[in-house]
């Protein structure tokens, strides 16, 4: 029996496939691939470049990028916006572009959030080897610099034939799709298979809907968290970015009302509760509310629910101290849901709240313990206000009162856009979250540059929202070139560009371990050849102007107002630049982040943080 085909090229057959994948969750149809991103260079501009202009922006969009690790934060914040049921695709040529990718496929597989790498690579015929650009190795001759991206991605296949194009795209396409399994994907594409002609099944390219399921709990499984729950005296959960992921902050907010259990969130899951719900007691971990890590102190039971409980939530092993303490782990991954020692509920986070509440019908916490943290929420919402006011409108604005200022500006549904640096920190401690997307801290890699390209992939997502990517100088100085793409594409992305003349979390990390904010400042040189000299000459929001951005210059709290209303009501890129009061302001660290300090020193700052250190480290404990 003959079937159907059509003679294309790989690239031209990949694109029109990549433009046939749907996903489906709860009856919502999705695109999987909406759009690509691309850098052209002799690895990919006569393969999958032909193959994009042929498609057409009907078949395949294409977003014009101008760093390659960039495009990929872009199309991690686009993904994390739509909560992983669509993602795009980036391609480059061989060499630097695609190395430039490993940061990014890094960033993206830590937070379990989905993009397809498509790098050039050197000829499958090898007609002509070595390349421009091309890596030889002595021994291993099938060895390319793409195999760099091999252990920063969940899948990963060089296809060296046309036929091996069908299987491979399928593994692709469904790893995307896996709440499970997602991640980076990479298919590396040899130059000369780009190009070559085959003739493809037509039943290649008919839609295709991937199914993202709902697992629910296992009964046994079920009924034991429910029985944990009901044994315990000073329950609390801990919601991860896995609560915002599977659309569960309606299921959880059920749950917290019908048991009285307080919340407290990981950076991804902030924001699973609205801020001003009794039971939000905020951030957890080093950089946590008082009353989030009291509670986690005295816990006999801790419900995490969507988190991977890194090092910074759990204090590094140092803040679950009740002697009896035990952890329910409710999650869709089961690598994550064992964490702890903790007795496993693998499901989908919403329907294994749901599931959950059902089972613990008529059960409550102890309404002492609800008087408890609601009292200490209190107290730290004015702490919140102490460290947000600014009472003299003519004074330079310290970091948290920036962070203030932008709080009183923004509605129900702007994004706050965050990676790296002092920031984390305070918005952790800070922010007010308003609505389930607001809050985005990509803090699984806390990758400088995430900010401003993610801002465009969650404007591209998410069309006449207000996006507000916060930076410090640091920051900026790394990645600041898709500004160029936000004004190319009219994206109104809103940059809130604090200037404090160096890395001012590392540098106060430091001076706590004793390096003494050693190569942490951006000053001259001084005589003794250290970097203590007067603040470098440079003008970052010249800079930002000259790349085409708006930019509001904000020297005291007054024009910093004045300048973020405007921003947000503009339609046009736009930077609000201000060098802020480097004096401390933010509430300090209510639980310790192991950070090893050099066992022997001759000066003094570091032995002394070493006797620090090993008080602090005394309390760490395995849960088993």
């Amino acid at each position: 029996m003959s079937r159907s085909t059509l003679r294309l090229t790989v690239a031209q057959a990949l694109v029109r496939f990549l433009a046939a994948q749907y996903t489906e969750r709860d009856g919502a149809r999705h695109r999987l691939i909406a759009g690509t991103w691309g850098i052209f260079g002799h690895g990919n501009v006569a393969g999958l470049g032909q193959a994009l202009l042929e498609a057409g922006e009907d078949t395949m969009p294409f977003h014009q990028g101008r760093n390659e690790q960039a495009m990929v934060h872009a199309a991690v914040g686009y993904a994390r916006q739509l909560d992983r049921l669509s993602a795009q695709a980036v391609t480059t040529s061989i060499g630097p572009g695609a190395t430039n990718l490993v940061t990014g496929a890094a960033l993206a597989t830590i937070n379990r959030l989905p993009v397809l790498l498509l790098p050039g690579d050197y000829f499958a015929t090898r007609a002509a080897d070595p390349l421009l650009q091309q890596l030889e190795h002595p021994v291993e001759a099938d060895l390319s610099v793409n195999d760099t991206l091999r252990p920063v991605s969940r899948y990963f296949d060089r296809i060296h034939r046309p036929e091996a194009l069908i299987p491979s795209a399928l593994n692709a396409m469904r790893i995307l799709a896996d709440p499970v399994d997602t991640g980076a994907v990479t298919l590396a594409l040899p130059q000369d298979v780009q190009a070559e002609a085959y003739d493809w099944p037509e039943e290649f390219f008919a839609d295709r809907v991937w199914h993202v399921r709902r697992p629910a709990p296992e009964p046994a499984e079920l009924a034991a968290a429910a029985e944990a729950v009901r044994g315990s005296r000073r329950p609390l959960l801990v919601a991860g970015g896995g609560v915002h992921h599977s659309e569960a902050e309606q299921a959880l907010k059920a749950f917290v009302e019908a048991t009285g259990i307080p919340v407290a969130s990981t950076q991804a899951g902030k924001g699973s509760l609205r801020y001003d719900h009794p039971a939000d007691v905020g951030g957890i971990g080093h950089t946590g509310t008082a009353v989030a890590d009291d509670l986690a102190r005295t816990a006999d039971l801790v419900i995490g629910v969507g988190t991977r409980y890194s090092d910074f939530t759990t204090a590094s092993a140092t803040l679950f101290q009740e002697p009896d303490v035990r952890f329910v782990n409710l999650n869709v991954a089961a690598f994550d849901a064992h964490k702890l020692s903790a007795r496993t509920l693998v499901a989908d986070a919403r329907a294994g709240l749901e599931a959950l509440t059902e089972a613990l019908a008529g059960h409550r916490v102890d309404t002492a313990y609800e008087a408890e943290y609601r009292a200490g929420k209190e107290r730290w919402e004015q702490i919140v206000d102490s460290v947000y006011r600014a009472d003299d409108e003519h004074a330079v604005p310290t970091q948290t009162q920036v962070v203030g200022a932008l709080d009183a500006v923004v509605g129900d549904d702007d994004v706050v856009i965050n990676a790296a640096g002092s920031l984390p920190g305070d918005l952790h401690k800070l922010w007010r979250a308003r609505s389930r997307r607001q809050y985005h801290l990509e803090y699984g890699y806390s990758c400088m540059g995430y900010e401003i390209p993610a801002g465009i992939g969650v404007q591209q997502a998410a069309p006449g929202t207000p996006v507000w990517s916060l930076v410090g100088d640091g920051t900026y100085l790394m990645m600041p070139t898709e500004i160029v793409t936000a004004v190319q594409e009219g994206l109104p992305v809103n940059l809130v560009l604090i200037q404090n003349h160096g890395y001012a979390s590392i540098g106060g990390l430091s001076e706590a371990v004793g390096a003494e904010r050693f190569g942490t400042a951006y000053r001259y040189r001084s005589p003794d050849g250290t970097f203590t000299g007067d603040p470098l000459p440079v003008d970052l929001a010249a800079n930002a102007a000259s790349l085409g951005m708006d930019v509001l210059r904000a020297k005291t709290v007054g024009e910093l107002r004045e300048a973020l209303a405007t921003a947000r009501a503009s339609d046009r890129p736009t930077c609000v630049y201000v060098e802020t009061d480097p004096t401390p302001t933010s509430p300090g660290a209510e639980a310790w982040w192991d950070v090893p300090v050099a066992e022997v020193a001759s000066r003094e700052a570091a032995t002394s943080a070493r006797t620090t250190y090993e008080r602090q480290v005394a309390d760490r404990r395995r849960h088993l």
